[in-house]
């Protein structure tokens, strides 16, 4: 596995550099065929009066991106806890691998929590057809692979890549919609409606 370390506001020593490839070697060990490269993000907060120092690691295995990011008051603790999420997402995705060749598989609660999106084929630009500009003051601009996907396929996307909402173009009407987490529980839905 490709490993590449950064740091922001803290220098990545080597004992940094050792215990973070420890967790996460110890982490996917299991997972090592789906596991190609993982990109590690370490930053220590600015504010003296907040100390919060945050792991992120962003793997890519096999075509899918798996995230996930833990904040604490000791960077080793903020790795610790990323390690353990990230064997847990990686977990519930290698059941829904199996499950999509074999059948159902048996999911414990704590395999419950994960993060993903579709990457391009290596070699496959995303940019083809595009012009560079730059963006309006504050805009950031990202641009993916959107293969046609179910509900479900996309549910299961936003719980791999941890974060609040995912977009996606539907299967059926190949129209883009978002799903997103609710704050009392559950999902919501927002699809395009014909004018």
């Amino acid at each position: 596995m490709k490993l590449l370390i950064h740091g922001r506001n803290l220098e990545i020593t080597d004992a940094i550099r050792d215990y973070t490839e420890t967790k996460l070697s110890r982490a996917i060990s299991h997972f090592e065929d789906l596991v190609k490269e993982a990109d590690v993000h370490l930053s220590v907060a600015r504010n003296p009066r907040v100390p919060q120092q945050t792991a992120e690691v962003t793997m890519f295995a096999n075509g899918v991106v798996i995230r996930a990011q833990e904040r604490s008051e000791n960077l080793y603790a903020s790795i610790d806890m990323v390690a353990s999420k990230l064997a847990r997402q990686l977990n519930r995705h290698k059941d829904r691998l199996q499950e999509r060749e074999q059948g159902p598989v048996h999911r414990s609660a704590a395999a419950e929590e994960a993060g993903a999106a579709h990457l391009p084929k290596p070699g496959q630009p995303l940019t083809d057809g595009m012009e560079p500009n730059l963006p309006h003051r504050g805009v950031r601009r990202k641009y993916y692979a959107m293969a046609p996907m179910t509900l479900e396929e996309a549910l299961h996307q936003l719980e791999l890549i941890d974060h609040d909402f995912y977009v996606f173009r539907d299967a059926g009407t190949q129209q883009i919609q978002v799903v997103y987490r609710r704050n009392h529980g559950g999902f919501g839905l927002i699809q395009a409606k014909d004018a």
